[in-house]
């Protein structure tokens, strides 16, 4: 099995068709990737499976979205 990648990110996504758009966005730009979000969480948690994770470019696809998406360490 392949090594993965997981990014977590903080944001203030808060709906859930909203999430399902964003993830749709994310999976344009990494295909291979399990995408999620946990809306339940109080920093409304994205996460990101990848053989290849790049967190700019996931920044920036929820900046563009009107979103702030931050790397959670």
């Amino acid at each position: 099995m392949p090594f993965m990648i997981v990014e977590v990110f903080k944001t203030n996504v808060n709906g859930t068709e909203l999430a399902e758009t964003l993830i749709r966005q994310v999976l344009d730009h990494f295909p291979d990737s399990r995408v999620n979000f946990d809306l339940e969480d109080c920093d409304n948690i994205l996460r990101v499976e990848a053989k290849t994770v790049i967190p700019e470019k996931i920044i920036e696809i929820l900046n563009l979205n009107g979103y702030s998406c931050k790397v959670l360490i």
